[in-house]
C-alpha cells in the first residue's frame, strides 16, 4: 500500500492555468465581451486623454521650432507713481546694437484711430480693431506673412495704405487686398495693399490695422513712441539678452520697462489644458472602476454557476489552491482582453483626432504600458474574492447544488 504521506498534488503549469481559465471565459462570450468593454472604455478614454495632450504638446513643439523661440517683445511699463511710460526714442537704436540682436522692429499705437469699412458706419462701431504704426521690416521679425498683396515698403509708408491682420480683415469684410479695397481711418480713406495670416508669435496683429510710420505721424497725429519693440536674438543668447533688455531700452528707468517672450506664453497656454486634462482622465478612470466593478461581477456569477464544476474538480483531487488559481486566471484574462482592447481603441481615437487636427499623432509607450498594467491590476482585485470563494466550496457542498 503506498504511503499516502508523500502523496503531493499536481502542479498547474502557466499553459494549463492559461487553458483552463481561457475556458471558462468561452463559455460565456456575451458576458465576457460586456465585462472587456468596460475596462476597455476606462482604458481607451485615459489613452486618448494622454495621447491628444501629448499630440498637441508636440504639435506646439514643432511650431515653435518653425517660428523659432527666440523671439522678444520689449514694451513700456508703468512708472512708479502708477503712470504710464513711454520707451524713448532712441530704443530700437539702442536695441538694435546689441551684440547677439539678430534683427528689431517696431509698433507704435496710434491712439484715438478707428478703421471702418465706410463713413457711414457709426463711431462706436469700430469692431475692436487697433491701428498700428509699423515698420517695413516687421514681417522679418515677427515671422509674418502675406496672405494677399504686400506688406509696407518705404514708398508706401509714405501715404495712405493699410496692412489688415487676419481678423482685421475678416471683420472688415476685406478678402483680398488691391486698389478696390479701402477702409474709412480717422476721416481718411486708405487703401488695403496687403492681408497678413495669422501670426501665432504676435497675435495682436491679427486684429490691427497697419499703416506707415511717416504718415502716421503726418496724418494722424502718431506721438512717434514705439509702443512694442520687437527682438530676435541668436538662440544661445536669448536669456542673456532678455537680462539687459530693459536697462538698454531705456537705461534711466528700466523698471518701467516691459520684457516678454512670446513663445513662453504659448506655451502658459498650452499647459491651461492640464487642467481639461486632469477631469477627462478622472472620467476615464471612473470608466476603468466601473469596468473592474462589471469584471467582479462576472467572475462571482460565474462562480455561483459553476458549483458542480468546482465540485467534480475538488473531487478529483484539485486542491484550494489550484482552484484560486483558476479563477484568478479567468479574472486577468478578461482584463488584459478589456486592456489591450482599450489601448488599441485609445490609440485609433488619438490617431484619427490628431489627423483630423493635422497633429502629428503621439502616444506614449508609458501610457500604453500603464493601461495594461492598470487592468492587470484590477484583474487581480476584481477577481480575488471570487477566487477565494470558490476554493472555499467542498466537494460535497458544490456537487450538492442543484
Amino acid at each position: 500500500m503506498a504511503d499516502r504521506s508523500r502523496l503531493r498534488p499536481a502542479r498547474l503549469s502557466t499553459r494549463d492555468v492559461i487553458r483552463v481559465g481561457g475556458a471558462g471565459l468561452r463559455a460565456r462570450p456575451l458576458r465576457v465581451f460586456l465585462s472587456a468593454l468596460g475596462i476597455a472604455i476606462g482604458i481607451a478614454a485615459m489613452i486618448a486623454v494622454v495621447g491628444i495632450s501629448t499630440s498637441s504638446r508636440e504639435n506646439l513643439d514643432r511650431q515653435l521650432a518653425a517660428l523659432g523661440t527666440n523671439l522678444l517683445t520689449v514694451g513700456p511699463g508703468q512708472s512708479l507713481f502708477g503712470e504710464q511710460s513711454h520707451l524713448p526714442d532712441e530704443a530700437i537704436g539702442m536695441i538694435d546694437r546689441i551684440a547677439p540682436v539678430e534683427s528689431t522692429s517696431a509698433t507704435g499705437k496710434v491712439v484715438g484711430a478707428k478703421v471702418y469699412r465706410n463713413d457711414r458706419i457709426p463711431d462706436t462701431q469700430s469692431g475692436g480693431i487697433a491701428v498700428l504704426a509699423a515698420r517695413s521690416d516687421l514681417p522679418g521679425t515677427v515671422g509674418a506673412t502675406i496672405a494677399s498683396g504686400a506688406f509696407l515698403n518705404d514708398a508706401s509708408a509714405q501715404y495712405p495704405a493699410v496692412v489688415l491682420g487676419q481678423k482685421a480683415a475678416e471683420r472688415l469684410g476685406v478678402g483680398t487686398a488691391g486698389e478696390e479695397q479701402r477702409v474709412y481711418l480717422r476721416g481718411q480713406w486708405f487703401t488695403v495693399v496687403g492681408v497678413l495670416n495669422v501670426v501665432p508669435l504676435a497675435p495682436e496683429l491679427d486684429s490691427a490695422a497697419l499703416i506707415g510710420w511717416p504718415v502716421a505721424k503726418q496724418s494722424l497725429e502718431f506721438d512717434g513712441y514705439a509702443t512694442t519693440v520687437y527682438t530676435r536674438a541668436r538662440e544661445d543668447s536669448v536669456e542673456s539678452v532678455q537680462a539687459v533688455l530693459a536697462a538698454t531700452a531705456n537705461p534711466e528707468n528700466p523698471n518701467e520697462v516691459s520684457v516678454s517672450r512670446p513663445s513662453d506664453a504659448l506655451a502658459a497656454k498650452q499647459a491651461t489644458d492640464q487642467t481639461l486634462n486632469g477631469l477627462l482622465l478622472g472620467l476615464g478612470a471612473v470608466a476603468l472602476l466601473v469596468g473592474g466593478v462589471g469584471v467582479a461581477n462576472t467572475m462571482v456569477i460565474s462562480v455561483l454557476e459553476r458549483r458542480a464544476e468546482i465540485g467534480l474538480r475538488r473531487s478529483l483531487g484539485a486542491t484550494r489552491g489550484q482552484v484560486r488559481i483558476q479563477f484568478l486566471a479567468e479574472s486577468l484574462l478578461l482584463s488584459a482582453l478589456g486592456g489591450l482592447g482599450g489601448v488599441l481603441l485609445g490609440v485609433v481615437v488619438t490617431a484619427s483626432y490628431a489627423a483630423y487636427q493635422d497633429w502629428p499623432s503621439v502616444v506614449p509607450a508609458w501610457a500604453s504600458a500603464g493601461g495594461v498594467g492598470a487592468t492587470m491590476l484590477i484583474g487581480v482585485i476584481a477577481g480575488l474574492y471570487p477566487a477565494i470563494r470558490a476554493s472555499r466550496l467542498s466537494p460535497t457542498e458544490a456537487l450538492a447544488t442543484p
